[in-house]
């Protein structure tokens, strides 16, 4: 770019060659800053509706999220969309998806764990629905109540921040551990721990897995069902049918208004979808519309 500038300065031809010289000159130019715009440029992910084809991409958790959406398939296909479902073993990298354009919406998580991240992460995501609520249990495989939980016991729980303190504030609501007035509590934040119970933060896929080392875990509702652990039998204690965590449907801000998004919105909160949740999960997972 510079040695086309510097030609153009100091060439010395007259008359009609110096002319038609400048001229393809100044196409070389121009063709030089077109690319290099082009080069410099951040790809942005491409609104759903400007993709020319009726496929909706869509990341989710194994259990229950892409169950549900494998019911909402034959629906969606009758209002002329298919829906591709890719499942994720490791959440923590759909919402990372769903920023960089590989996939056109996710649903695995609660408006809390999408909060932190786009706070987090400055990510421009938004949600369209609340689709169903799954209750986070304490689950042991050497106890059977809270009255045999004993002095200096290990507890396990998620090390996500938004999970972290929804673990938490359950075993505060049953006595277990009193905790400071904040928003977001994490361990440090145990205020009063009558029976000094050690809780260990892990990653939430491994709760389950670690269920047999530890005297209890906190364990979010997916993995749970996932690992063949029933909530409503299995837990010693459990969240509320009003808990606020509601498992919702994730976008880019920009396609928020879509067709393609309002038309998966409006299917999953649809009476096929509740009526699906609750004969399949039997209240271990409920529907939140």
């Amino acid at each position: 770019l510079c040695k086309v500038i510097l030609i153009l300065n100091y060439i010395k031809i007259k008359g009609e060659n110096k002319m038609k010289l400048k001229k393809l000159l100044g196409l070389a130019l121009s063709g030089v800053l077109t690319i290099s715009a082009i080069g410099c440029s951040k790809t942005q992910p491409e609104n759903i509706d400007e993709k020319g084809n009726n496929k909706i991409v869509i990341g989710a958790s194994a259990v229950p999220h892409a169950e549900i959406l494998e019911e909402v398939k034959p629906i969606l296909q009758e209002k002329g969309y298919e829906l591709d479902i890719k499942v994720f073993d490791d959440y923590t990298l759909l919402n990372t998806a769903l920023d960089e354009g590989s996939i056109d919406a996710n649903f695995f998580q609660h408006v809390p764990y999408l909060e932190d991240t786009i706070d987090g992460q400055g990510y421009d995501l938004t949600y369209t629905a609340k689709v169903h609520i799954e209750p986070m249990g304490l689950y042991s495989k050497s106890i059977k109540s809270l009255d045999e939980l004993k002095e200096n016991s290990t507890i396990a729980i998620p090390n996500d921040a938004s999970n972290a303190a929804r673990a938490l504030k359950l075993l505060e609501d049953n006595g277990v551990i009193k905790l400071k007035d904040v928003e977001s509590p994490g361990a440090k934040d145990i205020a009063e721990n009558p029976k000094n119970i050690k809780v260990q933060e892990l990653d939430a896929a491994q709760l389950p897995v670690v269920l047999v080392d530890v005297d209890a875990a906190v364990i979010n509702t997916n993995y749970a069902l996932e690992a063949g652990l029933n909530p409503t039998k299995d837990a010693i204690i459990i969240e509320s049918k009003e808990s606020p965590y509601a498992n919702i449907l994730a976008c880019r801000t920009a396609d928020k208004d879509s067709k393609a998004i309002k038309t998966l919105t409006e299917v999953l909160n649809s009476e096929e979808v509740k009526e699906f949740i609750n004969e399949k999960y039997s209240g271990s997972i409920v529907p939140a519309f």
